[in-house]
């Protein structure tokens, strides 16, 4: 199999800018996951074309800085969103022909204190149209199996009908249906609203009349795209806010002090693989 630098060709000859959008809310805090980890991972699928230099962030603040002459945008938060202004700007950047490469949390963003109830729900805002997905609510950590709906798209070449992972078991509401291919789906049932977690009416991220939901789709947007997958969570002893998990991943439902998860699986490190070649324009 090529290597990323032998499979880029000429491309190697014109220098072009990545940035990375890597952190937690509020700024400097960890919110839950091992950026550290996640953030050197996906700059080492960078520092393999010797082309592509990498501009860091750890949120969305001055994105009108870095996103002129970017040719993918990445992103890895929890927490952090692009605001009124900043939306403006990335929205504009995509349907210009840029490509983004959306991880994990970064269909989350603001959650609002619910009147007396100590639930939070997630507030639905402009970025997660632009985006394609809306984060409502996650279950315990858990063990389930990744099934591969679309062999053909460039983002999933190399991957297996099949793959098992532990991760966050994210419920993601598509946004755009008409605009949007569902790559990866998975199926632990339909979920109902709890007192624990986020609040919602309803598990509206179950694509229509299944029990399954994406994991990875790609969105189109004018002459731009974005690629997100919910599979990344990763957390050390010092950074995990994880309560418990389900039995799949611990029998006393305690949680690991290390997890890695989907990064340990062949099946999520082709898809980033690809998902970096996708944003790069290379495949």
């Amino acid at each position: 199999m090529l290597s990323a630098r032998e499979g880029v060709g000429d491309m190697a000859d014109e220098r072009v800018r990545a940035h990375l959008i890597a952190g937690g809310f509020p700024a400097g805090q960890t919110a839950g996951h091992d950026h550290d980890y996640a953030r050197l991972r996906i700059l080492e699928q960078l520092k393999e074309r010797e082309n592509v230099h990498t501009t860091v962030t750890n949120d969305y603040d001055d994105i009108e800085k870095w996103l002129p002459d970017c040719k993918v945008l990445i992103t890895y938060v929890a927490g952090p969103v692009a605001q009124e202004e900043q939306h403006t700007v990335l929205r504009q950047w995509v349907e210009a022909g840029g490509r983004w490469l959306a991880l994990h949390g970064s269909s989350g963003g603001k959650a609002a204190r619910r009147p007396d109830s100590p639930q939070r729900e997630m507030v639905k805002m402009d970025y997660h149209n632009t985006l394609g997905g809306f984060f409502i609510h996650h279950p315990p950590i858990r063990k389930f199996q990744v099934e591969l709906v679309d062999r053909q798209h460039p983002l999933t070449q190399g991957l297996p009908d099949m793959f098992e992972t532990i991760d966050e078991p994210y419920m993601v509401e598509i946004q755009a249906p008409d605009e949007t291919a569902v790559l990866l789906t998975a199926d632990w049932g339909i979920v109902p609203p709890s007192e624990t977690g986020f609040y919602y009416e309803a598990d509206t991220a179950v694509l229509p009349g299944t029990s399954k939901r994406a994991i990875a789709f790609e969105r189109t947007l004018s002459q731009g795209a974005v690629a997100y997958t919910t599979l990344g969570h990763c957390h050390t002893p010092l950074t995990n806010s994880q309560r418990s998990v389900h039995e799949s991943v611990s029998a006393d439902h305690k949680p690991p002090l290390h997890l890695l998860g989907s990064w340990e699986t062949e099946g999520f490190r082709t898809l980033l693989r690809n998902g970096v070649s996708w944003g790069l324009g290379e495949i």
